[in-house]
């Protein structure tokens, strides 16, 4: 398929992997920012082909991972409300609450539906003037503009069945919060193309010379991958930190103009608390005065609901990069993915999932140069 496979390349694969181990010189840590890459390179053994100088650091760009338990509870309150249709993405339905998932609710009775555009949703409210039509706004940047987009129709349309549980949040404070937290060891970091493809690259340059490391925003495919690395250790190897653009074909310095506006227009920048890590300030959007009415948790009147982690859930540590899943007693054995303790083993984005998906149960031991039988468990690159 063109622009797919050209980025799955074996023989461009070895030699990026070439490029690094000639380039590596001392050992680096750095972190990928986004649950997609984490599970591309994962999928495709890309950390287990780096040569052992280079350790990748699973970071906490999984939106389903990241939205905290009583927003998830919030979300099963509302739900279970007579007269409300409840609509999320489908990745959301079993990521467990504090005694229950949105499965759970369905299965008791409550209108949850999977959908794959909150425009989905905004059509239910208007087929259903009778009920209330609910969506559960979750995720970075990049769902930001068509959760914008939805209740911005809303309003255009008069309808006042339809609101949105939000749970946005931003990608530059939590990079903040990482390397500002005592026991951060990252380096360097790859960047989540797709976020940038929207919000542009405006906000790194000041964190790159602040914190003095290079990031490199990176796309998907293992090529992609593979090329953020390489330019993150030269630079590193080259004592520079700069922002570098290794996702151009979608990926523009000022991003999606259009989208930003709608952004702005919708939403305003606010604290939010992130599962497992705690409340990082201006690192989430809440929809503005202009369109509180759309905002199901002053609706339901569920703003009051708080909660605990549960202790025996170390899916926090993961998500900051101070362990890998592997590293936490539950995982592979209380903790799977048909009998999850935290979101990290649900989400398709999860590192959790990943590392259970491709069989990593055990704590892999690093290797320099990738060996054959490293070469064996890598497709397509290898």
């Amino acid at each position: 398929m063109k622009y797919i496979d050209e980025f799955n390349d074996p023989q461009l694969a070895r030699r990026l992997l070439d490029e690094i181990r000639a380039t590596a010189t001392r050992p680096w840590a750095l972190m990928e920012v986004c649950g997609g890459q984490t599970h591309s390179i994962i999928r495709h053994g890309i950390d287990q082909l780096l040569p052992e100088q280079v350790e990748l650091i699973h970071g906490p760009g999984c939106p389903v991972c990241v939205t905290p338990l009583e927003v998830i509870d919030k979300a099963l309150e509302i739900a279970s409300r007579p007269g409300v249709i409840f609509c999320s993405f489908g990745d959301m339905l079993r990521v467990p609450g504090t005694d229950r998932d949105l499965f759970r609710v369905k299965g008791e009775g409550g209108d949850v539906r999977v959908v794959y555009s909150p425009l989905d949703a905004l059509e239910l409210a208007r087929r259903n003037p009778d009920r209330e039509v609910v969506f559960f706004a979750i995720g970075f940047e990049t769902t930001a503009p068509a959760n914008a987009m939805a209740v911005h129709q809303a309003r255009r349309l008069g309808l006042s069945n339809f609101s949105l549980l939000v749970s946005h949040v931003r990608v530059p404070p939590a990079v903040e919060a990482i390397m500002t937290a005592p026991e951060c060891r990252v380096q360097g970091f790859l960047a989540a193309g797709h976020v940038c493809s929207v919000m542009g690259m405006a906000e790194y340059p000041e964190l790159a010379e602040r914190f003095r490391v290079p990031m490199v925003v990176t796309g998907f495919e293992p090529l992609d991958i593979l090329e953020g690395i390489r330019r993150a250790v030269r630079q590193l190897e080259r004592g520079e930190h700069r922002v570098e653009n290794a996702y151009p074909r979608a990926v523009r310095e000022e991003g999606n103009p259009a989208a930003v506006r709608m952004i702005e227009e919708v939403f305003e920048v606010t604290d939010r608390s992130w599962r497992g890590i705690g409340r990082i300030p201006a690192s989430g959007w809440r929809l503005t005065d202009a369109f509180r009415a759309y905002d199901a948790e002053h609706r339901f009147d569920v703003s009051g609901i708080r909660t605990e982690e549960p202790a025996e859930c170390r899916a926090g540590e993961v998500l900051q990069g101070l362990i890998k899943p592997t590293e936490c007693g539950a995982f592979g054995t209380t903790c799977t993915p048909r009998t999850p303790l935290g979101a990290t083993m649900v989400s398709s984005e999860g590192a959790c999932a990943a590392y259970y998906l491709y069989r990593r149960m055990n704590a892999p031991a690093p290797q320099a140069g990738g060996g054959a039988q490293q070469q064996q468990e890598v497709a397509p690159v290898a």
